[in-house]
């Protein structure tokens, strides 16, 4: 690539609304020691950058930043060697879109301790779906919830990407899937991933559903007493969304929350999480139409902006994708 070449970004300059979030060129990234650069063909969109364009993320976002914690593409130098050129790569977290610009790009660097290689011939919207959206379902199931085969796990916030994608993944992993949605109309969505039971959620559903084995929260704050009381004794909650935009549980008081014997654990983790094989597992299962792939619309990066609104709206019933 010839140096000083421009490419096309998405940068956050000031916490700004969704269509107030620029599109402009700027100079092709030049990959540090120890990292390497991907040519993006497609990123999701995450709700975490949501609250870093909001101005939510606080000091650990500086600016002007390229937002995006994750990005699909291709190899495009790795001064490592270990990575060959062409080889279709993703990755996520570690910084991306906060500490260190990130995949709302054409072009992202990142260290090569976070790229997972695979090999697939979907289509690049649909691969662009995959990795924060697995990692944070696979995560939440084994490291957060640590489910075991013929188990219940309970969803809060089924139809959010992740929702959706954990719901597919505990399928496979041989559990009885119980998502919720606030809205009734969706429930043929969570209905076509496999999920067994359907709750339409009005914030009280302990009061319907009992005895958990296992749980997500992806709601937040506001239904984590409720979720808790879901739960059999020895059962575990995972916290691992706050599509609420409520991060904090006030006067926090453990005895009184949590019902005895019930756990509470939370999963935030990093592309280390998802094993390649897992990946590759995942994606060859999608191919041969035997996963489903909970994707919603996809936008070019021209339509960040549409795509940002999207998202804010809570109408997405799937990840967003965008292509650069």
């Amino acid at each position: 690539m010839a140096e000083n070449q421009l490419m096309k970004a998405a940068v956050m300059d000031r916490p700004c609304t969704a269509q107030e979030l620029s599109v402009r060129r700027v100079a092709v990234p030049e990959p540090q020691e120890g990292w390497a650069r991907i040519h993006v063909k497609a990123f999701g969109i995450n709700r975490s950058e949501l609250y870093t364009r909001q101005g939510m993320s606080g000091d650990a976002v500086t600016l002007p930043r390229i937002l995006g914690i994750e990005a699909t593409g291709v190899i495009d130098l790795d001064p490592t060697g270990t990575f060959a050129p062409g080889q279709q790569v993703v990755t996520m977290m570690g910084g991306m879109g906060r500490t260190f610009d990130g995949g709302y790009a054409q072009y992202t660097c990142v260290p090569v301790g976070q790229i997972i290689p695979f090999r697939s011939d979907l289509p690049w919207e649909r691969l662009g779906a995959v990795p924060e959206m697995l990692q944070t379902a696979y995560g939440s199931l084994t490291v957060g919830a640590g489910v075991q085969p013929g188990e219940t796990l309970l969803v809060r916030g089924g139809t959010s990407s992740v929702g959706m994608a954990a719901a597919v993944l505990a399928k496979r992993m041989g559990l009885t899937v119980v998502s919720t949605t606030r809205n009734p109309a969706k429930r043929e969505i969570l209905e076509r991933i496999g999920v067994d039971r359907v709750v339409v959620d009005d914030g009280h559903i302990a009061d319907r559903l009992t005895g958990v084995d296992r749980a997500i929260e992806l709601v937040g704050a506001t239904t984590l007493r409720d979720t808790v009381r879901c739960m059999r004794r020895g059962g575990v909650v995972c916290f691992s969304g706050m599509l609420s935009n409520e991060w904090v549980i006030p006067d926090f008081y453990p005895i009184d929350f949590l019902p005895t014997g019930v756990r509470l654990t939370a999963y935030s983790g990093e592309a280390s999480d998802l094993p390649a094989d897992v990946l590759q597992s995942f994606l060859d299962d999608v191919a041969a139409g035997d996963a489903v792939l909970p994707a919603s619309r996809v936008f070019g990066i021209d339509e960040i902006g549409q795509a940002h609104a999207l998202m804010e709206s809570g109408h997405a019933n799937g990840k967003i994708v965008v292509l650069p």
